[in-house]
Formats: structure tokens, C-alpha cells, sequence
């Protein structure tokens, strides 16, 4: 069963109900009765626990068949009871109402949970039904409405959503600050500083509440706030603000002063803990024509964050490898500088989705002897952390190569013998092109890496031309050979990862031809390339996208310098 109907969380939520509660295995064993059963049935706990519902109750067993319809279709049945129980009673007959819900796992139906209570006072008891009923509901709803995504925030927005507003007129989410990223600055002694995650109110207070904090900002909680109390005991805290006085301190007074002037009334803060870890809080406001919270409601509150906080635990673990493989690549893949005055280049950089981790994408420029550069574009196997230490260490072994004034194909022999003996176990696609801007040729090479674009001056398409392609780096397969292909002064030289054309269901070769529809006019700037480019083909994208765009400028004709100059 969910981990929710483990014999103390039940026992927390219902052992104070006043309508009776039994939990029923598939066999209709009972597994869990609330003191308020025992009461109607006149028999102890220990009379119940793994005995039928008929074996329990012989006069009644005509609702055995009710039970096995629920666990059957899942549809939950409300019955009106007629009969005795063992208890001692006035009446010759009692009544007595039941809803019978289905518990399932893993999509089946492990058992059933049956609600009781008479119906004397029908108005009160019916409240209390439907209470009960609100809260199973709730905490059974919560597993598929919460954590849909590894993305923290999200998770705290789908929390906040998930209880405004059937169980709060406002929730917060405060988290501590992530690890890794921007130092947050240090608050004042006693102040537990947070960030706001989510914050949600009903109606019209959804816009009023955003005073306290807008989600994205930095909140202040005072050593006597309800959050810090929290924080502090572990434990949930309710706070009535009904005579909250002027013993608070001055910032926990103003807001409390600002929220009952909204017409709040009570908060319920509950702690947000996973693997013995404070993650933050969830705080629960209710307004002053709500009910006042109740044990229940405290009881309900505390199952709702420890199963919210496994999925932020989630989310925040990821968060962190994200977070750390990110700033690793960008502070590696920095912009490079033009190799000469007379070489343009533009380069980009765009992660598919702040959700995914970030790959291996890498690019590189490398000036060489006699007016030529080298330019590199490359595609590390995999996303996280690793793959952006793997795309380090090739840009660097890239650079140590370049020096030796090889040719396009034997620097990537020994880039990929050089690979193979360092025990690297990432594989990498590389496009490997050197420009000589006086010769007006470009050499181009390639690791199993999509082929380049060249865009002529004032020309209507672009070419995509097809080059040898060898395997990719890290194989140790070698055979790589290099093409060579006009690109005199103007020419736009354009190299790309796979993420701005692969597309789902589509064939490649098909996507990477839309690429021969690119133009610039004669002149034209090469980030507006780019913008147009990733404008285009970079909105679906489900990968991380590099691109990079270069030309020899157009001019007077230029000769090669002789080695006396």
C-alpha cells in the first residue's frame, strides 16, 4: 500500500476522528480500526485486526458485497447500514451511513477504507463524513497531482496549486538556498533568510499576497516567526494572529498586522525534511471565514510535505548536478576572441530546456601560422557533469594539437589515438575546419559530426556541403580524411551541434538540408545569422544547441606575406 496507510501515518489522521475509520485489506481482513470503530462496534482493536468484515460483524456481512464491488470497478459506494453491532444500544435498530473507497497501488487495488457514522445528527455527522472523505481524497490525489517534473520550482508551484484552494486560502513554499550558484548575502543574527519558491493564493488574494514576496525573491523570517519556529523544532507550528499582541518582533508584527488587514486569520507551517534534511517550509494561511485548523487538518498538512518533500529532494539533487554541470560550461565554453582583425566570428550557446541537464556541447577557435585558423565544433555523448569535464579535456588536447600545424584529419588521428590511451570513456563527434584566408580554401574533417553550411556573398541559399565522415572520437578506429572547399573573403563558414536539427520522427539528412534555405546579405552581420538561425530551427529543440558563424572579411586582394616580412 502507499506509504500513507502505514499503520502510524493512519493512526496520526484518524485516530481522533470522530467517524469511525477501518482500513480492509484485498481480502477484507481488517488491518487498521480507529478508537471511534471500536466505540460502534463494541469490540476492541485486537477483535478486528486480520478477521473479515464478516467474521466481525454477522449480522451485517450483507455489505460484503458492497466492499468487493469497490475493490472490483474502484467506484466508491455510499450505503445506508440497518442492524446492531456488538455494542450496547438503545434502539431496536441502528443507522448508520458508510463510504467505501479503494486504495490502490501501483495502478491496482490493494484494499479499501470504509468511513462510519451514525446518523443521529444527521447535519453534524455528515460534515464530519465529508471531511474525512476530503482528506482521503486529498492525500490519494496528491502522488499523481505533485513532483511531475525533476524541476524544483515546478514542484513547489504543482504543492502550492494542489492545496488552494480545497485546504488553504494561501500556501507558501520557502526553501533554502541551492548550493551551488550566486552567494546568497548573509542576513541578520537570528534571521532565517529563504527564497520563495511558489506562492498561491485564492481569487483575489492570489495578487494581494504577493506583497510578502514574489516567487524568485529572497524573504527575511524573525527568530519569533511561525517559519523560523518551524525551521527550529521540526515540527509543525500554528499560529493564530487572533491576539498575537506586541510581544512580536517588529518585522513578524507588520506582517501579521498586513495579512490580518487581507482578512487572514491562522497559519500552519509545516516542515519540508527528506533524508534527514530540512528543505524548507510549507506554510498553510487560512482566512477568517474558514474554518479554524483542526488536528486533523495539522495531521493531514504533515503527510502532504513529508511526501512533497521527497519529490523536492529529487528535484533539488538534480537541481544541483545541473547547476554545477552548467556553470562548468560556461565558465569553459567562453566566447572566443577573432583569431585576426580580418576573421569575423559569432558564436552561441543555447541549453534545450532548464529542466534537462546540460551536454557536452563545445566550440573553439585557434589562430594558426600564415594566416590561417583552425575551428572546431563538437558534441560530447551524454549531459551533466561529466560530459562537460569530457568536453574540457578535448577542447584542451584540441588545442595542444593545433600547434603542431597538422592538417584537418591527422589532428583528429591523434586527437583520437590521444583519447583512447587517456582512458576517457566519452565519445565525441568533432567537425574540424581550417581557413586560409589568402588561399581562399577551407580544409574540413570530420568525427562523425554533422556536415557544414557555407553561405557565398550575396548568394540566394546556402551550400551544405558533404565531407568525408569518419567515426567519432574516443572509438580508436581512425580514418579520417580532409575535404578541401572554396571560401574566399566573404563566405560565411557555418558549423552547428546536432540539437538544432535533430528532430523527433524526422531523418536527418531531411533536417539538415532545411539548413541550404539560409541567407546573409553581402555585408550582413553575423549575429543576426545567428539570431535568424536559432530563431528558426532552435524553438523545438529537445538538445542542447552550438553554433558558430565565421568569415575572412571582404576587401582589397590580399597575398600571402613572405617570411621576410
Amino acid at each position: 500500500m502507499p506509504s500513507f496507510f502505514d499503520p502510524k501515518t493512519v493512526a496520526a489522521l484518524f485516530d481522533g476522528n470522530p467517524a469511525a475509520v477501518a482500513v480492509l485489506d484485498h481480502d477484507l481482513r481488517y488491518t487498521y480500526v480507529n478508537p471511534a470503530l471500536e466505540r460502534l462496534n463494541g469490540l476492541p482493536a485486537d477483535s478486528h485486526i486480520g478477521r473479515t468484515f464478516s467474521q466481525v460483524l454477522p449480522e451485517l456481512r450483507g455489505q460484503a458485497a458492497a466492499l468487493r464491488a469497490v475493490l472490483a470497478d474502484g467506484e466508491p459506494r455510499e450505503e445506508t447500514i440497518q442492524g446492531q453491532t456488538w455494542a450496547p444500544a438503545d434502539a431496536d435498530q441502528r443507522f448508520w451511513r458508510a463510504t467505501y473507497h479503494r486504495l490502490d497501488a501501483n495502478g491496482e487495488g490493494c484494499g479499501l477504507m470504509a468511513i462510519v457514522v451514525e446518523i443521529t445528527d444527521l447535519t453534524r455527522q455528515r460534515e464530519e463524513l465529508e471531511q474525512a472523505r476530503g482528506h482521503v481524497a486529498l492525500l490519494s490525489t496528491a502522488a499523481v497531482r505533485i513532483g511531475t517534473t525533476l524541476d524544483m520550482d515546478t514542484t513547489c508551484r504543482e504543492l502550492t496549486d494542489f492545496v488552494v484552494p480545497d485546504f488553504a486560502d494561501v500556501a507558501a513554499v520557502d526553501v533554502f538556498p541551492p548550493e551551488v550558484g550566486h552567494p546568497v548575502r548573509r542576513p541578520a543574527p537570528g534571521v532565517v533568510r529563504l527564497r520563495r519558491a511558489a506562492l498561491r493564493g485564492d481569487g483575489d488574494l492570489d495578487e494581494q499576497v504577493q506583497r510578502f514576496g514574489h516567487p524568485g525573491e529572497y524573504v527575511d523570517f524573525a527568530p519569533d516567526s511561525a517559519v523560523t519556529r518551524c525551521l527550529a523544532e521540526n515540527e509543525p507550528v500554528l499560529d493564530d494572529w487572533e491576539g498575537h499582541g506586541q510581544e512580536r518582533s517588529s518585522l513578524t508584527s507588520d506582517r501579521i498586522a498586513a495579512s490580518r488587514a487581507l482578512g487572514l486569520r491562522q497559519a500552519l507551517v509545516v516542515p519540508l525534511m527528506a533524508r534527514n534534511r530540512l528543505l524548507g517550509t510549507l506554510s498553510l494561511v487560512r482566512a477568517e471565514d474558514s474554518p479554524a485548523f483542526g488536528d486533523q487538518d495539522v495531521a493531514v498538512a504533515r503527510e502532504l510535505a513529508v511526501r512533497a518533500a521527497v519529490d523536492l529532494d529529487h528535484a533539488r539533487r538534480y537541481d544541483h548536478e545541473h547547476s554545477i554541470a552548467r556553470e562548468l560550461q560556461r565558465s569553459l565554453l567562453s566566447e572566443p576572441r577573432g583569431p585576426h582583425p580580418h576573421v569575423e566570428i559569432a558564436t552561441r550557446y543555447l541549453p534545450a530546456d532548464e529542466g534537462v541537464l546540460v551536454g557536452g556541447d563545445w566550440f573553439d577557435v585557434v589562430p594558426l601560422q600564415d594566416g590561417r585558423h583552425l575551428k572546431a565544433m563538437g558534441d560530447v555523448m551524454g549531459h551533466g557533469v561529466e560530459a562537460a569535464v569530457a568536453m574540457s579535456q578535448y577542447r584542451s588536447l584540441l588545442r595542444l594539437l593545433a600547434g603542431e600545424d597538422l592538417p584537418p584529419h591527422r589532428i583528429l588521428e591523434q586527437l583520437d589515438t590521444m583519447v583512447e590511451r587517456s582512458g576517457l570513456d566519452r565519445a565525441a563527434t568533432c567537425l574540424l575546419a581550417v581557413v586560409d584566408r589568402f588561399g581562399g580554401v577551407c580544409e574540413v574533417a570530420s568525427a562523425g559530426h554533422l556536415p557544414p553550411v557555407f553561405i557565398d556573398p550575396g548568394a540566394a541559399g546556402a551550400r551544405v556541403v558533404p565531407v568525408p565522415v569518419g567515426p567519432p572520437l574516443g572509438t580508436g578506429f581512425g580514418g579520417y580524411r580532409t575535404a578541401s572547399v572554396p571560401c574566399g573573403p566573404g563566405t560565411v563558414l557555418f558549423m552547428y551541434t546536432d540539437g538544432l536539427v535533430e528532430r523527433r520522427g524526422e531523418d536527418i539528412d531531411v533536417s539538415v538540408q532545411r539548413l541550404a534555405s539560409l541567407t546573409l546579405p553581402r555585408g550582413g552581420h553575423l549575429d543576426d545569422l545567428l539570431d535568424q538561425v536559432l530563431d528558426r530551427f532552435g524553438e523545438d529543440a529537445e538538445d542542447d544547441i552550438a553554433v558558430l558563424a565565421s568569415r575572412i572579411r571582404e576587401g582589397p586582394p590580399v597575398v600571402r606575406p613572405t617570411p621576410s616580412e
